[in-house]
């Protein structure tokens, strides 16, 4: 059900002049997919986010102890699952035996493929290499579909094996941001609630980098994304997916 607050925000502008001029498109990323009704970065909570209109899911991609890369946020499953257990340590078939709120821990290949066509995807690479990840994206067809978040070394791997994919580093800093600049000449550029700030946003505008920009907890709200969007976010990353869809098409923000 969407929120009152987020209901009220989105009734309020629809009921503004049909002449209301369209905005730039600002991209929906729903973290760990639909996860308040389904159990976060499971195959329901991406389809969900998928239904819900969103433009990309964002996965956590880790690699098992026989090379299987797994969909999990955290080093453990414990959090999770009814498992106990660092991924790096067990096997693909100890971890699909867990259960997941009535769910399975996916592969990044089932993501792929259930996205493939449908949504883009936001890579976050917990522990995978390089190699590794691109392999399976290339294998869906989905290199034009991806956007890659990882530290500077990560990214800089992903780079040299296939610079038109796009990687997008953390801005940090006035000086990292510029450093990240020079280094990759990034499309698109990841901001949190720390380094969200004017000095660096102004950088990467000067760039012609987009900016996507967490939006979690009491920041969740449409008040708050309207003053990213103001501030020059074209991406924001929410827990409040199908809320977030129906505001920004309600501002003409997104189709």
């Amino acid at each position: 059900m969407v929120g009152k607050t987020w209901l009220t925000a989105a009734l309020l502008f629809l009921s503004l002049p049909a002449s209301l001029p369209a905005q730039g498109r600002v991209a929906v990323i729903a973290h760990r997919g639909e996860h308040l009704h389904h159990p976060e970065n499971t195959l329901p909570a991406y389809q969900a986010a998928i239904d819900a209109g969103a433009d990309f899911i964002e996965v956590d991609v880790r690699t098992t102890s026989d090379g299987k890369l797994v969909i999990m946020h955290d080093a453990t499953v414990d959090s999770q699952t009814n498992g106990k257990g660092a991924v790096k340590d067990m096997t693909f078939a100890q971890i699909r035996a867990l259960d997941v709120r009535g769910s399975k821990v996916p592969t990044f290949e089932e993501v792929l493929d259930l996205a493939r066509g449908k949504i883009g995807v936001y890579v976050d690479s917990k522990q995978v290499a390089a190699a590794e990840m691109i392999a399976a994206v290339e294998r869906y067809g989905m290199q034009d579909r991806i956007v890659v978040y990882g530290g500077y070394q990560y990214l800089k791997g992903v780079a040299a094996l296939r610079p038109k994919i796009k990687v997008m580093p953390e801005s940090v800093s006035t000086a990292v941001c510029r450093k990240l600049i020079d280094d990759f000449h990034p499309s698109v550029i990841a901001f949190d609630a720390h380094d969200f700030t004017d000095e660096i946003i102004a950088i990467a505008k000067t760039a012609k980098a987009d900016i996507y920009v967490d939006r979690f907890g009491d920041a969740d709200t449409p008040a708050s994304c309207q003053d990213a969007i103001d501030r020059g976010a074209t991406g924001i990353h929410t827990n409040k997916r199908a809320e977030l869809v129906g505001y920004l098409r309600a501002r003409g923000y997104h189709p």
